[in-house]
């Protein structure tokens, strides 16, 4: 590597710029891409610190070479493979998220494809969680549900207890009450029918408001590796919040939590709910 700095500086003089093909010029445009989009992607985890300071490095090391400082270059160079791999040990949380978004992204239908027959979750699935969620508000019992969608969540469901039984509230209340064996942890529901209790769900690495705990940062950290929806009924003063796309939405209604839930969810006129709720929004 050192020769090759060596050799491409002293030759910028006479260095001259290639004939471009189509090929070539889309190439560039690939690369600059991908580039741009990782960098913002970097500057908007805690990575970003980290990539300066091996962007500083970088900079030491092409200055040594350029200035002919060779101790300086050789203790970097030597230097590389172990900064490699530490940089995949220390940008880990952030490489996982990157792909797990990839990996959930809409728009390449390749990688989410529907199994036939195979429902979304209905409207009436969705009216039972709400009655849920209030009924549990009013007494101030915590609950968090799981919805699951596009993205599969089999590795958090083996982490609870298998039930596999159609979703009712009055099932939803009987698993969140008070020093029963199932209260602890999140139920997941996948196609109407609840799959599993007491789910261990990952915490975000997120900032959130002091007065959120545990079952909030645990449902936004399920929404922020998958496109689940995620309902919190908080034990301390019963309000109800949902997590989409790692943003929690809180101290919601239940005209709001309805829209909420059924623009997301697929069915067949969300997208007639989904400007309903852009209005309602915007009027505020």
């Amino acid at each position: 590597m050192f020769d090759f700095f060596t050799n491409l500086f002293s030759n910028l003089p006479s260095f001259a710029m290639p004939h471009l093909g189509l090929n070539s010029i889309l190439d560039i445009l690939f690369i600059t891409f991908v580039l741009y989009r990782v960098l913002v992607w970097i500057k908007q985890t805690r990575g970003w610190t980290l990539f300066k300071g091996i962007l500083t490095i970088a900079l030491i090391y092409l200055a040594a070479v350029i200035l002919q400082m060779n101790t300086t270059a050789w203790i970097i160079e030597q230097s590389l493979t172990v900064a490699a791999l530490a940089a995949v040990i220390i940008f880990q949380p952030e490489i996982r998220k990157a792909l797990e978004n990839l990996g959930k992204n809409r728009n390449i239908p390749f990688f989410n494809p529907l199994e036939e027959n195979q429902e979304a979750n209905s409207a009436t699935c969705v009216e039972e969680i709400i009655d849920a969620a209030l009924k549990m508000s009013e007494v101030k019992t915590g609950a968090l549900i799981v919805i699951e969608q596009k993205v599969p969540l089999g590795d958090l469901e083996s982490t609870g207890v298998a039930i596999d039984a159609i979703v009712t509230n009055q099932l939803l209340l009987n698993i969140f009450e008070h020093n029963t064996p199932l209260h602890d942890g999140a139920v997941l529901i996948r196609s109407n029918r609840v799959k599993a209790a007491t789910c261990i769900l990952p915490l975000t690495s997120e900032a959130l408001s002091s007065d959120l705990g545990t079952r909030h940062r645990a449902a936004v950290g399920v929404s922020e590796v998958s496109d689940a929806f995620v309902v919190v009924v908080s034990e301390e003063n019963g309000a109800i919040s949902i997590a989409i796309e790692g943003k929690l939405h809180r101290n919601l209604g239940e005209e709001k939590m309805r829209l909420m839930l059924l623009a997301n969810i697929q069915l067949k006129k969300s997208k007639k709910i989904r400007k309903k709720l852009k209005k309602k929004e915007g009027s505020k």
